[in-house]
């Protein structure tokens, strides 16, 4: 038998989970935040460098010169003091006149396809690949007296040098979230510790089946039972104890009032000074609402010692001698319920624990195992469609044309979030339900009953169209202008098309709706066979686009 995790450890594992989950997104956020923030500045710096070097008296002379080891001689010092991973300087021709790193590199060209703007007088900055690597550069123009480009400068920072200082951060960044993550392992055992105590360690399947049982208990006795908490307010009361005092309200009516304005009995009797002298109370005879009845009363005790209300339980003095044969009836309900419980607890125990960890999407798929279409249906409908009413009758349709071996399928970019003002939720749901049945009906009559109907319905411009598209028989060209007429129907031909449900009503009544909210309903040939509605619906503020075929 597979052994199931505890409550505490399950809520346990959650929270750390989740809270790994935090800390990974955020480091992810963080990692990118920070990557770019460090390109952004690397490239700002190896800009201002580029330029400043680009600035220097006598460089210029010297790139005119081609004086090579003059210009090394110059900006080596620079070379020393700067953080960046190279400094190269270049002629207008595009090769080498130095490089920091790589010597060799002299009188070579300069590699990375980037110079065109930089020797048009431009300063860049760029990602990529040189003679020694992937790098983050900037290039700056170095102009003569005459402000002409004589030569290029170039700062960059290698990536394998931002990986180090980001690898840098990122070891800093996880050091503190792993002492972070080690506050929240135990900051969630305690919380989990602390709700598994308030359950009173139960399990929350264990406290689901108690509170079943509780009720099945309470509604089953024939005693009265009532209780109340410290401050006299009825806070539980079952049906035999309404009947019995002849109270006619509903019990969620009830909860939370005076038990004084609910129960009339001697002061005395609610008095918490005699549950302090005497806690429990049995076979007490008293009288409430008129009725002399024999009680019981014990004190809801959450500690030892703190009374948190108390419980009551009554018959009728007149039944004491039927008395015992009821609790013994009781007691064999109980049984009974005990024996159902073991027959049925996989299923209430599966679903009760996925109802107490809120997991009702879960409880909804356990449930619904053997309506998983209709299920997927729903869930488009109900994203779709706001009006509740509407997902119903299209859940349906959807369910019926099924049973009946035809598909309805709903088109990906179906939405009603509106309804025009013109037509009502009602009269909105005739005409497509007619359309739809007009569809089913027709492709049923058809050779190739496999076809689906689709449907589409959009509110996105200022009109709403709705289109119910077959593959049936059709429906002849003579019949079309009269198709809307009461009492036109061709459902006594076995090979046209049924013009409206109900010998010619159904389709009366859908265009009388159009027309009432200004709107108008097409009939078209599909295409290879079967027929069209489109019916369009105006907004207030605009005009129908569709004509109105009679």
């Amino acid at each position: 038998m597979k052994r199931r995790l505890p409550f505490q450890v399950k809520l346990f594992l959650s929270l750390v989970g989740f809270s790994c989950l935090l800390l990974a997104l955020l480091g992810a956020i963080l990692f990118h935040v920070l990557d770019r923030q460090l390109h952004r500045d690397l490239g700002q710096r190896a800009r201002v460098q580029a330029t400043q070097i680009a600035l220097m008296p006598g460089l210029a002379e010297k790139v005119a010169a081609r004086d090579v080891s003059g210009i090394a001689h110059l900006i080596q010092p620079l070379r020393n003091q700067s953080d960046a991973s190279y400094i190269v300087i270049g002629d207008v021709r595009e090769q080498h006149l130095y490089h920091s790193e790589s010597p060799e590199r002299l009188h070579l060209p300069m590699i990375g396809g980037d110079n065109a703007e930089v020797l048009q007088g431009k300063t860049i900055i760029s990602m990529r690949k040189g003679g020694i690597g992937v790098s983050l550069r900037s290039k700056a123009p170095i102009l003569d007296a005459n402000n002409q480009v004589i030569g290029i400068v170039s700062v960059g920072y290698l990536t394998s040098y931002i990986a180090n200082i980001n690898a840098r951060l990122l070891w800093q960044a996880g050091l503190y979230g792993l002492l972070l993550l080690i506050l929240l392992f135990i900051f969630s055992w305690m919380f989990t510790r602390n709700v598994k105590r308030q359950m009173f360690w139960l399990e929350p399947k264990e406290i689901a089946l108690l509170v079943l049982q509780q009720k099945a208990l309470l509604e089953a006795m024939y005693e009265g039972i009532f209780a109340v908490n410290a401050e006299k307010q009825l806070i539980l009361i079952n049906r035999a104890a309404r009947e019995l005092l002849d109270i006619r309200q509903p019990e969620n009516e009830l909860i939370g009032k005076p038990i004084e304005q609910i129960v009339q009995t001697p002061l005395t009797f609610f008095d918490p000074t005699s549950v302090v002298d005497n806690r429990s109370l049995h076979d007490q005879i008293t009288v409430l609402n008129q009725r002399e009845v024999i009680v019981n009363r014990v004190p809801i005790e959450v500690e030892p010692g703190a009374e948190r209300g108390w419980v009551f339980s009554f018959r009728d003095k007149n039944d004491i001698n039927t008395l015992s044969s009821q609790l013994s009836q009781v007691k064999r309900y109980a049984d009974n319920l005990r024996i159902m419980r073991h027959e049925q607890l996989n299923w209430t125990a599966t679903l009760a624990g996925l109802l107490q960890m809120q997991r009702y999407d879960d409880a909804m798929r356990y449930i619904q195992a053997q309506s998983e279409g209709a299920q997927a249906v729903l869930d488009f409908v109900s994203t779709r469609i706001t009006s509740p009413c509407l997902c119903g009758l299209l859940l349906g349709k959807f369910v019926s044309a099924r049973e009946k071996g035809i598909e309805l399928a709903f088109d990906p970019a179906c939405q009603l979030t509106r309804i025009p003002t013109g037509i009502s939720e009602t009269a909105l749901m005739s005409v497509i339900g007619n359309l739809l049945d007009n569809a089913v009906d027709a492709t049923l009559k058809a050779h190739n009953s496999a076809a689906p109907v689709e449907l589409y319905i959009s509110d996105r411009n200022q009109e709403l169209l709705i289109e119910v598209a077959d593959q049936g028989v059709g429906i002849e060209d003579a019949l079309k202008p009269h198709i809307f007429e009461q009492g036109v129907s061709s459902k006594p031909s076995d090979v046209h098309e049924m013009a409206g449900s109900d010998h010619g009503i159904g389709l009366y009544l859908a265009a009388g709706y159009i027309n009432q909210a200004g709107g108008s309903i097409e009939v078209t040939d599909n295409s290879p066979q079967g027929t069209i509605f489109s019916v369009f619906i105006p907004f207030p503020g605009s005009v129908s686009t569709g004509q109105h075929h009679e």
